[in-house]
């Protein structure tokens, strides 16, 4: 993954949502707290899942800001978010792995490669969604070549 972004910080086990936007505000409030986007880029995200879903299949979601939010990213970065009971983003699709990324520049299609290769396979999705350590998670994520 670019310059190994994912680190143990970004990582929250064990969560729980009782929303799809509150799933969303917790995903850019991890972003932002790490220094990856300002605050305002938390509304291009909810507005984002307005125009279309960011729910990928296999109990992923990836919510992510609006092509104009870009002026919002501070630097390259991803946030895993394991909610092992799941929150509904519509139409019965059940998240139970949020990853939220913000790129700089182009570095954003490397980022979502990169997740789609780990998260094509659901084996993949639930060893991550049921991993009692963030370092299980990074390993998965830096097995990809």
């Amino acid at each position: 993954m670019t310059t190994n972004i994912l680190t143990a910080e970004n990582i929250l086990l064990q969560q729980q949502v009782s929303s799809k936007e509150e799933a969303i505000r917790l995903t850019g409030k991890i972003l932002v707290e790490r220094g990856y986007v300002e605050t305002d880029y938390i509304e291009k995200m909810l507005e984002r899942e307005k125009l279309t879903s960011t729910y990928m299949g296999n109990f992923v979601a990836i919510p992510h800001g609006t092509d104009d939010a870009k002026e919002n990213v501070k630097k390259s970065g991803i946030v895993i978010i394991q909610v092992p009971d799941g929150v509904d983003f519509g139409g019965g699709n059940i998240a139970k792995l949020l990853i939220g990324i913000a790129g700089k520049g182009d570095e954003h299609l490397e980022i979502l490669s990169n997740i789609a290769i780990v998260c094509s396979e659901e084996e993949n999705v639930m060893k991550i969604v049921n991993a009692d350590s963030k370092e299980e998670i990074i390993s998965l994520f830096n097995g990809v070549n």
